[in-house]
């Protein structure tokens, strides 16, 4: 059993489109989307939810009105500014220290769980396809992705599937959940400046987790001497390019029409993607 997970050095490299085909080339795979905080890929994949659970991302702190005697001890102690004038509590603010309840001389103020989001198990034609959605503003997504990958591993160690990740862009703690314990990276870059810099950092993070990690240039086409920059950055640091997808009209077509890329018989970028797909044996 493979575990591959698919990220970039920045959003909008084409990370998704690339983890999209693969799956649609594949069969029988388990499926992960730990891009928690902007999700996407169920809207490709388009599979039937056959278990959802809420995620608890730790606590928050609610306070009993009635129990409350307004002495100001709770906001006094607050670091966090998460108690108004009013002593009300900001769930936004709070952090579930838990220094209000300690402190509270009535036992007003009592921490309770803090459901940050949901975890989702989809069926789909390619294979078992666990994602979450976080709620707007919360905390923990790191956390996150490693509990979407434990319950990928649960309904996946029996038949001993490969496993693909779509992983979140940047070098952050929910790029760091993604990447620990995978097999190989594929790391989706795209022939500009900033893009050769962010994948520089991407594979610092690789190499420092001792990850075999392989380049794929989207869009190589649209600027040649980038790519070329690329490719010598590449081959002094001795990483595997993996192919080389040109820019492709099907592209924008296939987001409007929720498609992988790879479902347009004249895509010339589906040609390179199911090489890459054949390179990946998976």
């Amino acid at each position: 059993m493979k575990q591959i997970v698919v990220i970039s050095g920045k959003g909008g490299s084409g990370k998704t489109t690339v983890t999209s085909s693969l799956v649609y080339l594949s069969k029988d795979i388990g499926i992960a989307d730990c891009d928690v905080e902007t999700p996407n890929l169920d809207i490709l994949l388009k599979g039937n939810n056959v278990f959802k659970k809420k995620y608890i991302g730790g606590k928050i702190a609610k306070m009993d009105k009635e129990k409350c005697i307004s002495c100001g001890k709770c906001k006094e102690m607050c670091r966090f500014s998460a108690i108004s004038e009013d002593l009300d509590i900001n769930s936004l603010s709070c952090e579930g220290c838990g220094v209000c309840e300690y402190i509270c001389p009535e036992s007003a103020i009592e921490l309770i769980d803090d459901e940050t989001g949901m975890i989702y198990l989809d069926e789909t034609s390619k294979g078992r396809f666990v994602h979450a959605r976080l709620e707007i503003g919360a905390d923990g997504a790191g956390k996150v992705v490693s509990e979407v990958r434990k319950e990928l591993q649960k309904v996946t160690h029996k038949n001993n599937n490969d496993i693909l990740i779509d992983g979140s862009p940047g070098i952050g703690c929910v790029v760091i959940a993604s990447l620990t314990g995978c097999d190989l990276a594929v790391v989706v870059t795209e022939p500009t400046q900033s893009g050769l810099e962010d994948l520089k950092r991407v594979m610092e993070l690789v190499d420092f987790f001792n990850i075999k990690g392989l380049v794929v240039i989207n869009k190589f086409d649209l600027n040649t001497d980038m790519t070329e920059k690329i490719e010598e950055y590449c081959n002094y640091n001795k990483y595997e390019i993996l192919g080389k997808i040109p820019f492709d009209k099907y592209a924008s077509l296939a987001v409007k029409e929720g498609k992988p890329i790879v479902a347009y018989e004249k895509s010339i970028a589906a040609i390179e993607i199911f090489k890459i797909w054949k390179k990946l044996k998976i």
